[in-house]
């Protein structure tokens, strides 16, 4: 553009040198008419540069705005994405531990209910036991008696129960607990007498109470 304007205006300086007055005029209208041109042309381009330029301008503006959002949507849902896996994960973990609470609280409960059957399966053990140790003692200590109550009746019944007493009474030994129970204690009550020995006999278990009566005729029913 620079180049045409020069080759104008030395144009015009030849026509304006070598003809007279009106060439001379119509040069100077030639150079002020190019120039003319030249601006105009120029603040086209430069209209033209800018219309350009706020074009890009717009069209950057817009792309970037549509990175800048669609970038935003992605963190965003990013953002959600992981706010649920948080909220899936937590709720997982508040389930586990209360299955963990459940079990360890059944645990307990099985555990204390055990105890408890243990201990009073031990009780009933510990009270059988000392029960049977007690009436084992008492039958020990009731034989043992017994047996020495018996051996003041061996005088006349023999040690074994089976002599007849003076002769005449019946052996004692081998009868059933039940009837020589019944028959010390009618000696005591002093209604019976067999073979006239019912003062003797008498006699001979005055001081006996029921318990006492009872374990000589289980003796006596045992040789």
């Amino acid at each position: 553009m620079k180049k045409t304007t020069v080759l104008s205006l030395v144009a015009a300086t030849v026509l304006f040198t070598a003809c007279g007055e009106d060439t001379k005029k119509a040069a100077t209208q030639a150079v002020s008419s190019t120039t003319q041109t030249v601006k105009e042309t120029a603040s086209h381009t430069a209209d033209a540069a800018k219309e350009a330029k706020d074009k890009a301008s717009e069209v950057i503006a817009a792309a970037k705005a549509k990175v800048e959002k669609a970038a935003t949507t992605a963190v965003e849902k990013v953002a959600t994405v992981k706010a649920e896996a948080e909220k899936a994960a937590t709720a997982v973990t508040e389930k586990a531990e209360a299955v963990k609470a459940a079990a360890q609280k059944k645990v307990t409960e099985v555990k204390e209910a055990v105890e408890k059957k243990a201990a009073k399966a031990k009780d009933a053990v510990t009270a059988t036991v000392s029960s049977v140790s007690e009436t084992k003692t008492q039958e020990v200590s009731t034989t043992t008696a017994a047996k020495e109550l018996f051996a003041k009746c061996a005088g006349c019944h023999g040690a074994d129960g089976k002599t007849k007493a003076l002769g005449k009474s019946e052996i004692i030994a081998g009868q059933s607990a039940a009837d020589l129970e019944s028959k010390i204690a009618q000696y005591k009550a002093g209604t019976r007498n067999v073979a006239g020995a019912g003062v003797v006999m008498k006699g001979q278990v005055a001081s006996m109470d029921e318990a006492t009566i009872k374990a000589v005729a289980e003796y006596i029913s045992g040789l």
